[in-house]
């Protein structure tokens, strides 16, 4: 609500407020809002949305985040997207982040792509285990497990748009423009007729 775009496209905001959470949902109170979208509104700072108690599912995709610690009293999230930001984080740095996550958000049904509860979650903590006795052994023969350093979750240009060297694409998106022009030509001759 601090700064816009171009009229006809959707608000930019620097910081959530408690006006913009009840505004957004029509929810009187931050503590009864359950689903909150924000995407894509150049959202750096979370501001109050930590005050959402019960908050189950949020989706902060497409913004500018670079600091979780708000999300941190929301204890009943279950679903959270914050793909397309600048989250940098030493958390997973550290081995043991995946139970720092479990315990911040203990609600969170999947993590990394991992079930971490439900059906199919025995076979990743099966995996766990494996792992854990594997660094366990290379430790007693004095060996260190050697933790990669993180690394961009998807390659360079992941999110961008491709442009198709395919003739079928190419001729169908020109015979769309085509259809479409002819649609707005009707319309104006159908405008003016009525007029």
């Amino acid at each position: 609500m601090d700064t816009k775009r171009d009229k006809g496209q959707e608000t930019e905001v620097a910081k959530i407020t408690a006006e913009l959470l009840k505004s957004r949902t029509g929810e009187f109170d931050l503590e009864s809002i359950l689903f909150l979208k924000l995407r894509g509104l150049g959202i750096y700072d979370l501001g109050c949305v930590g005050e959402c108690m019960n908050l189950e599912r949020l989706d902060l995709s497409g913004n500018n985040i670079t600091n979780l610690t708000p999300l941190s009293s929301l204890r009943l999230l279950i679903s959270l997207n914050l793909s397309a930001n600048r989250i940098t984080s030493l958390v997973c740095k550290n081995p043991a982040y995946r139970s720092v996550l479990l315990e911040i958000f203990p609600s969170i049904k999947v993590l990394d792509g991992e079930r971490v509860v439900g059906r199919g979650s025995d076979l990743y903590q099966l995996c766990k285990d494996i792992d854990d006795t594997i660094k366990a052994g290379m430790a007693k023969n004095g060996q260190t497990p050697e933790v990669p350093e993180c690394k961009p979750w998807v390659e360079e240009g992941f999110w961008d748009i491709k442009r198709s060297n395919n003739a079928i694409i190419d001729e169908a998106y020109k015979q769309f423009n085509d259809v479409l022009q002819e649609c707005k030509l009707l319309n104006n001759r159908a405008a003016h007729a009525i007029a």
